[in-house]
């Protein structure tokens, strides 16, 4: 599925997000260069992306399998997004260090024969010296999706949150237009431990795109695009925008959940399983 999104350019952004975009990247080591890659994965056999200690995940996976590649034991990779449990990806991005005369192809190839078919790397090139997974990306893009049938699909349930209850499609879209813009979202985030300084992160983030697709024969997707995403934020606003689709709540109260900032005024986090990272994009 691919989908067009069109909105203006955004406005600038707070100086404290301005600080993260602009982080320094340090700069490959001499004979090494830049590279990215395009990984897809089934989240639902990892707990979530980035690596911790004890459980498996997609970066200590990937990691293990591109470490023996180039056998590089030390090699760390960037992501551009850490997502959940149970998550998936088709759009996820990496960033790594690489021998300069490496065959990228080879790299594939060979990765996917280690980790596939739960983690697929999809494309790979190398990049800026400059460039960094997470630091670098302006946009990320997130469907995710509803079966809303009567009963559920043993074959889409994978990758659906089946809902069987009659969905008001005008409503959820009506609904999503509130989102759009820039907000703070503490009503639909995981509230975050403190900074270093002991304050409190900023939840306000920028949504350039949301909008809910009726794919027929129950199959309904949500796509939501923007600058960054806090904790849950996603599955937070799914699962509201449900509670509209289900005559729970109406669509106009959704402004005053978001300006009340109250975690407790908004719906259900939607389940993880229905979420997945489509893409990820850059200047």
């Amino acid at each position: 599925m691919s989908q067009q999104f069109e909105f203006d350019e955004p406005a600038p952004l707070a100086p404290a997000r301005l600080f993260v975009r602009r982080a320094q990247v340090a700069a490959p080591a001499p004979g090494d260069r830049r590279a990215r890659l395009t990984v897809a994965y089934d989240g639902s056999a990892f707990h979530g992306f980035a690596s911790t200690d004890g459980v498996d995940t997609v970066q200590a996976r990937l990691t293990a399998a591109m470490a023996t590649v180039l056998r590089r034991p030390g090699l760390t990779i960037t992501g551009a997004g850490r997502t959940d449990t149970g998550v998936h990806a088709r759009g996820q991005v990496v960033s790594f260090d690489a021998p300069a005369a490496f065959d990228l192809a080879r790299l594939e190839r060979s990765v996917n024969g280690l980790c596939a078919p739960h983690v697929v790397v999809r494309d790979g090139t190398f990049v800026a010296d400059d460039f960094d997974a997470r630091f670098s990306a302006v946009w990320r893009h997130y469907c995710y999706t509803v079966l809303n049938r009567r009963w559920p699909d043993p074959l889409l349930q994978p990758t659906v949150w089946h809902v069987a209850g009659s969905l008001d499609m005008a409503a959820m879209r009506l609904g999503s237009d509130v989102f759009i813009g820039e907000h703070d979202f503490s009503s639909f985030c995981r509230r975050p431990s403190a900074g270093l300084d002991g304050k409190d992160r900023s939840l306000v983030r920028r949504i350039l795109a949301a909008e809910w697709h009726d794919l027929g024969d129950g199959v309904l997707v949500f796509d939501i695009r923007a600058t960054a995403f806090c904790h849950q934020m996603v599955r937070s606003i799914a699962g509201t925008l449900v509670d509209v689709g289900l005559g729970r709540r109406r669509a106009g109260d959704l402004l005053g959940v978001l300006r009340g900032r109250d975690r407790a005024a908004a719906g259900p986090v939607a389940p993880p399983h229905g979420l997945c990272l489509t893409e990820v994009g850059y200047r």
